[in-house]
């Protein structure tokens, strides 16, 4: 079975005002192509510090990633960032689109960073906002679109490098329920269509429908825990 993220025994620990705070404990959690996870649990519970971990933007105090075949825990600075850069795609809550920039020159930037030739890197940030219905909005800036329209242009710049794991942050937070679910459906699309496996922290319960497997977090741990 290909495996396209493994997490083992991850446990986080900060210190806040002399105390510590356990904000991961002994997470571990298989993922492959194409599957969809939703991250569940109240603010605090450790979601957004999972993906932190998985996204190389945080490193766990234990426990070991694989990204694939590679162990990402340990590795220097400079090979996560070309990793985030090449193989993880990132969806946030605020969108975190460049205001001055039109939805294609979001998306082509992306492209940029990745050292993609020109000509190819025009065709890709066109493709990836056909296949998140917005090749007629195309020209149009942040402000000239929807907060969905805006999501599915943050989600076509996440997937232009054809990432292997997309991690993705209250993606449905500041959206209606509508819209929340033609977001939450287009996951599930390209899950099965591009088979990239998809972690999605929510509060949002209506992320069940579309999830191959929800991981409840309580207070930094997968609750139930698994049998040892």
């Amino acid at each position: 079975m290909n495996i396209n993220l493994r997490i083992e025994h991850v446990s986080r620990t900060y210190e806040v005002s002399g105390r510590k705070v356990m904000a991961l404990q002994d997470v571990s959690l298989t993922v492959t192509p194409g599957q969809v996870v939703a991250l569940r649990g109240r603010s605090g519970s450790g979601k957004t510090t999972l993906l932190n971990c998985i996204g190389g933007l945080d490193r766990p105090s234990n426990g070991r990633i694989w990204l694939g075949q590679e162990e990402i825990t340990g590795l220097s600075e400079r090979r996560l960032v070309q990793l985030r850069r090449q193989r993880i795609g990132f969806v946030f809550q605020s969108h975190a689109l460049l205001p001055t920039y039109s939805a294609r020159e979001n998306v082509d930037l992306m492209l940029r960073l990745v050292k993609m030739p020109r000509r190819e890197r025009l065709a890709r940030a066109v493709e990836t906002l056909q296949l998140v219905g917005l090749a007629k909005w195309q020209d149009h800036r942040p402000f000239e679109l929807s907060g969905g329209q805006q999501q599915r242009v943050a989600i076509a710049r996440a997937i232009a490098a054809r990432p292997a794991v997309i991690l993705a942050d209250e993606p449905t937070g500041e959206l209606d329920s509508a819209t929340g679910r033609q977001i939450l459906q287009l996951f599930r699309q390209l899950a099965d269509e591009q088979e990239t496996a998809v972690l999605i922290a929510t509060h949002d319960l209506a992320v069940d429908a579309f999830a191959d497997v929800v991981v409840h977090l309580v207070d930094g741990r997968v609750h139930p825990p698994k049998p040892e």
